[in-house]
């Protein structure tokens, strides 16, 4: 159960909150992979990440994994670390979509609290699709979103299991008019009763527009897995993350 679970944390992509930051502060973090000593910094997560409306659409995600790393091997590596570096250079595809707020998602929800000018994502969408990517159509058996929260998202799995994640803080800049730079920090919860499993997992990620006659959009994002307080090794790591991966993505328009 482990591994699977640190399997599906890699292909979460956690959705953004627009919040205030100091020009490049996220950018530069990116930059320092593999050197991070601590968790971004963040405030508390609150509404929905609204995304430039150049985002907008439904895309083909072509994502591939190009590094990986265990900061703290040996003492501390988390479960299917090194089975997943099977995956490198693997490319992997699925469909995401990102819609007006006001919208109705293509799951049926009346998204709230949004103007009609805002863009955000279809989260159960596309939460759906990139687990059923990498872990298959048999492994997933739904993900529903909190009607009244877009920070709690429920994946249900086969054998009664389920992933819950909830989105604790984020940040967000705009160096500039065509790029996006974003990072969220959720808690989750996997398994069932009477074992279950928690990790904290970030996931930042900077989008560009590359201007084009069609346009698309490239990403650099890294994952990281930090340890929660009910795990053993809590101490040995604290605020550092004990897991690393780094994607490519490649956005490009449905046809």
């Amino acid at each position: 159960m482990l591994r699977v679970f640190c399997n599906f944390c890699l292909v979460i992509i956690l959705l953004f909150w627009s919040n205030a930051a100091q020009a490049g502060q996220l950018s530069q973090r990116l930059a320092q992979f593999s050197h991070w000593e601590s968790k971004p910094p963040v405030s508390a997560a609150s509404g929905d990440l609204i995304y430039p409306n150049w985002i907008e659409g439904t895309w083909n995600v072509t994502s591939t994994l190009v590094d990986l790393a265990a900061p703290l091997a040996p003492d501390v590596v988390t479960p299917g670390f090194e089975s997943n570096r099977q995956y490198l250079n693997q490319p992997v595809s699925f469909t995401v979509s990102f819609v007006k707020a006001s919208s109705t998602t293509q799951t049926g929800i009346i998204l709230p609290l949004q103007t009609s000018t805002q863009v955000i994502a279809d989260r159960a969408f596309n939460g759906l699709n990139i687990g059923r990517a990498y872990l298959g159509d048999r492994a997933i058996q739904s993900v529903k979103v909190d009607p009244n929260s877009p920070n709690r998202q429920i994946t249900l799995l086969k054998g009664d299991r389920q992933l819950i994640s909830i989105v604790t803080g984020r940040n967000s800049e705009s160096p500039n008019s065509d790029q996006f730079v974003a990072t969220e920090v959720s808690q989750q919860i996997f398994g069932s009763k009477p074992q279950l499993y928690f990790n904290t997992v970030e996931t930042t990620t900077a989008y560009t527009l590359i201007q084009s006659k069609t346009p698309k959009i490239e990403a650099d994002q890294v994952t990281a897995v930090y340890l929660s307080p009910q795990d053993p090794d809590y101490f040995k790591a604290i605020d550092k993350p004990v897991a690393l991966y780094r994607y490519r993505l490649q956005l490009l328009p449905l046809e």
